[in-house]
């Protein structure tokens, strides 16, 4: 396997002078890799697309870099010179990891021709890639476009086809991926590459709050529907400050002439550069991104860092970075009502300086160790992985290379047991059981509580009735077909990929339960209080499950200890399943319905929710199994807990 810090990586994207997100983090991604002590080339574009692809400036205007250029670039690619592509392909030939930048899909002919030139053929059935040629990995940021047109499909397929692995920022876009034929995706986190540097201090402001559009207005963003929400309610101001883009920039135009809106909205025509960025954000209370659609976006982010609060819609990566009611507001995406209701609880008077109190300033270089953790996991792959795919995994996804089902990214720290965990991807591509979303009834939650042992006879039955591997122990079993239900419905692309650690102990179900179902789980027995993340030393945000369960579960000295090491190791959208006593007070090792609501602020701070308890009564459920005066063996009161890293 290639050292973790010896890699001789060629970043292909944009970087400035082109502006705008996209160029900024290219650059930044070079410096962290860099910095992670990677030999690093930034391969870039003296000329990006046509113009008539992008009606406005391409480049930053006054010249000034939006993120400090990396030093190591090299600006070889041009649109309209075909053997720019082909010369700079030969030239990567030697590298050990390309990362392809993907800005639109009509840049994929360049990409697929710089390939070609590199060496990289078509994946062959198995999957496997020619040796002695780059490992290619496509850093998407928008699988397809917000404002797709036709062939666009047909040219991410073509691309997806030739690459080894595709990264993108959140679930949604995995899926996508997965429906264009990616033979292996990571969800990571986008992290920050904020412009325009440190916050400014904040003049006393009394007025009506002060809200900011900022950015490229397009029909996606919903700048309209911010502005008709806006004239139905008195108070508020809004700047909105960004290119006009066609028709849906002139929309906004002419929506801001509304006489209801007279002296309460300013448009500023033009891109804002980097080094006006903080002032701007400082004379303006609420950040509005009031999107109908989106992936993942660091706006909310670039607003928290310098203090102010933020209304967006629920979409993208927006509800895992705004706390409704705590530091900002979300609203439904497309709904006016919404907006209007929003906005009129803004103008209420010290509303909007309640949500600025409670804005936190982001974390600023956690994300960036999981973004380059999860790159060089898929850049660095041990040869046993590869073997399995050979061996018969024809369906390799997110894990081909971390094992065909997932359990070779921990191969890769765990080199004495390669061979016998790429046996076991081997025999996960061959199911035993076929177990979808819809053969799981709705009872099976993946939060809940065993209160009542008829319950757990009921689960111990269903896994018969499924054809689930046999378990004499029906609490286990109880709670093992609840996290069982839970990675299938949230975590499963459909192909079994799914990186499952299982902490539970022989005596759980769960592992022989997935394995039986097309999953590679790997199982530890653990002594004392230490975790996988511990035992293993995965990488930062590897894992897609993490699982604790009866028998072997957690109880109140190590569940703090278990999601803190899980809520790094996990990725994004990945599932933590625990299981924990529950009793009356002062039941040896049991935790009463105080100490659940304890570990549960705890996971929302180390960036879990809650996952599967739909009707919103699990408080009072399980203070009913706790306080029961009947029963004596407190084995039957158990909480599950299922929680997702945001």
């Amino acid at each position: 396997m290639t050292p973790a810090a010896a890699l001789k990586v060629a970043v292909v994207g944009p970087t400035h002078p082109y502006k705008g997100g996209v160029a900024a983090h290219t650059t930044t991604l070079a410096h962290e890799l860099a910095e992670a002590g990677h030999d690093v080339t930034l391969v870039a574009w003296s000329h990006l697309y046509p113009s008539r692809l992008y009606p406005g400036e391409q480049a930053v205007p006054s010249g000034t870099p939006d993120v400090a250029p990396f030093p190591r670039t090299v600006r070889a690619l041009s649109w309209a010179r075909p053997d720019t592509w082909v010369r700079t392909g030969r030239r990567l030939r030697g590298f050990d990891v390309v990362l392809l930048v993907q800005v639109i899909p009509a840049v994929v002919p360049a990409h697929l021709a710089l390939l070609r030139a590199a060496g990289v053929g078509r994946r062959s059935a198995v999957g496997r890639r020619r040796q002695g040629t780059p490992r290619t990995v496509v850093v998407a940021h928008n699988v397809l476009p917000h404002e797709p047109h036709a062939g666009e499909r047909q040219l991410m397929r073509q691309l997806f086809e030739r690459v080894d692995s595709v990264l993108v920022h959140s679930d949604s876009q995995a899926r996508l991926a997965y429906e264009l034929d990616a033979a292996r995706v990571s969800v990571t986190e986008l992290p920050p590459h904020l412009p325009g540097g440190a916050p400014l201090d904040r003049a006393p402001h009394d007025g009506p709050p002060r809200l900011l559009a900022l950015g490229m207005v397009r029909q996606y963003k919903g700048v309209d529907l911010l502005l008709e929400a806006l004239a139905h309610v008195p108070g508020p101001t809004l700047t909105v400050a960004g290119e006009m883009w066609g028709s849906s920039g002139e929309r906004v135009k002419t929506l801001a002439q509304d006489p209801r809106l007279r002296e309460r909205v300013e448009v500023h025509s033009g891109y804002v550069p980097a080094d006006r960025l903080a002032p701007l954000l400082a004379s303006h209370d609420v950040l509005t991104l009031t999107y109908r659609s989106a992936t993942a976006s660091q706006n909310a982010l670039l607003g928290q860092h310098h203090g102010l609060a933020v209304l967006a819609s629920d979409v993208g990566t927006f509800a895992a970075q705004v706390r409704d009611g705590v530091d900002g507001l979300l609203v439904p995406p497309g709904d006016r009502e919404a907006l209007v209701a929003a906005l009129r609880r803004l103008a209420e008077p010290g509303y909007a300086d309640k949500l600025r109190a409670g804005v936190r300033p982001p974390d600023l270089s956690g994300p960036w160790a999981r973004y380059v953790g999860a790159i060089e996991a898929l850049a660095s792959v041990e040869p046993a992985a590869d073997d399995a795919v050979e061996a018969g995994d024809g369906g390799a996804t997110e894990g081909a290379a971390e094992g065909a089902s997932g359990a070779a990214v921990v191969v890769g720290h765990l080199r004495h047991r390669a061979a016998g965990l790429a046996r076991r991807v081997v025999a996960a591509s061959r199911p035993e059981v076929v177990l979808g979303r819809t053969d799981l009834p709705d009872w099976v939650r993946a939060s809940d509580i065993l209160a009542d042992g008829d319950d757990a006879d009921g689960a111990k039955d269903l896994a018969r009735r499924l054809g689930l591997p046999r378990c004499g122990d029906a609490i286990a079993a109880w709670a093992a077909l609840g996290a069982l239900a839970a990675i299938v419905r949230v975590r499963d692309d459909g192909r079994r990929s799914a990186v499952i650690v299982d902490e539970s102990g022989g005596r759980s179900p769960l592992s022989r339960w997935a394995r039986a179902i097309g999953f590679a789980p790997v199982e530890l027995e653990l002594t004392g209080h230490r975790s996988s993340v511990e035992v293993l030393d995965v990488d930062t945000a590897s894992l897609d499950v993490v699982v604790r369960l009866h028998p072997g579960g957690c109880d109140a000295d190590d569940i703090d200890e278990a999601m803190s090491q899980a809520s790094w190791a996990l990725k994004s959208g990945g599932l933590l399943c625990v299981t924990l006593p529950i009793g009356p007070s002062g039941a040896e090792g049991a935790l009463g319905p105080a100490d659940v609501r304890g570990v549960l602020a705890r996971a929302h701070e180390l960036g879990f929710v809650l996952v599967g308890d739909l009707d919103g009564d699990i408080t009072g459920r399980m203070r009913q199994a706790s306080d029961s005066s009947t029963r004596t063996d407190a084995a039957y009161g158990l909480l599950r807990l299922t929680l997702r890293r945001r």
